[in-house]
């Protein structure tokens, strides 16, 4: 029988720390079903013993203590939030008081700082990547290829875009998307098309297994020639081929999430982070 546990994850600022570590944790529990609830900019006393009493609800009603995942700062809502009737498992604390010791000073215990806007270089670093990407989306204009980092080319639905963005955002990557489109295919073309040549220390191809392709084009478009497997199948042959006879590096993203392709990308590609 699957067990049910709630979650909380509570933090001063965005949560996105405590749920990004919170949530790559609770992946190692196969057979239990969490609940998630996330309680953001809890940045006052009242705000806290709110928090509190969402927490003691649902311990009431599950019969069970919730779980808590805190990367809270300020000494007196820490104090609040962790006489729930909860496990509260604290990340800072976890690893401030050790770093701590080992740099012989004390932390600034200042609240939300990787997440907030201190340093306004990286964020413009970020926001130009990310129109960068939009911009240059899907093959729309290849005028601007030459200012891109990056250049990933796959058939339709392999995740180019949200790549794209995901690089953009997290990683300041200029990076741009090219479609293997239905037209080229269809002149039996089994080559990069010519418009691309000058950037090909830039391509990095996607592709997949044509079963998966299939599924997500049916949801896009239900019961159409762009959907039918022999097309996906079709497609993802002719991908591979350009990829291996032009030998333009490439990953089977069947399995994979944005954040592995991105890793796997940055690594292959060489590319780093553009801001600290």
């Amino acid at each position: 029988m699957t067990q049910k546990r709630t979650v909380f994850f509570v933090s001063d600022r965005t949560a996105i720390t405590a749920v990004t570590l919170g949530e790559s944790l609770l992946t190692q529990f196969d057979n239990i079903n969490f609940e998630q609830a996330t309680l953001p900019f809890i940045d006052t006393t009242a705000k806290a013993k709110k928090a509190v009493r969402e927490i003691n609800r649902a311990a009431v009603a599950d019969g069970q203590r919730p779980i808590i995942f805190s990367t809270l700062i300020d000494p007196e809502i820490r104090r609040i939030v962790f006489d729930c009737a909860g496990l509260v498992l604290d990340f800072f604390e976890t690893f401030i008081s050790r770093l701590e010791k080992e740099l012989s000073t004390s932390s600034a215990k200042i609240m939300g700082r990787y997440h907030a806007m201190t340093n306004t270089g990286t964020y413009d670093v970020r926001i130009n990547a990310v129109n960068y990407a939009l911009a240059n989306d899907d093959g729309i204009s290849l005028k601007n290829f030459n200012q891109a980092d990056l250049i990933l080319i796959g058939v339709s639905r392999t995740g180019k875009t949200p790549t794209c963005l995901y690089l953009a955002l997290q990683f300041g990557i200029f990076a741009a998307n090219y479609p293997l489109t239905e037209e080229l295919f269809s002149k039996g073309y089994s080559r990069l098309p010519e418009s691309l040549f000058p950037f090909r220390k830039k391509l990095f191809g996607l592709n997949i297994n044509p079963e998966r392709l299939q599924a997500i084009r049916e949801k896009r478009r239900p019961d159409s020639n762009y959907s039918s497997f022999e097309k996906c199948r079709m497609e993802v042959a002719m991908a591979k081929s350009i990829f291996i006879s032009e030998r333009i590096p490439y990953l089977n993203v069947t399995a994979m999430s944005v954040e592995e392709i991105a890793t796997k990308i940055l690594h292959e590609m060489h590319l780093a982070r553009k801001y600290t």
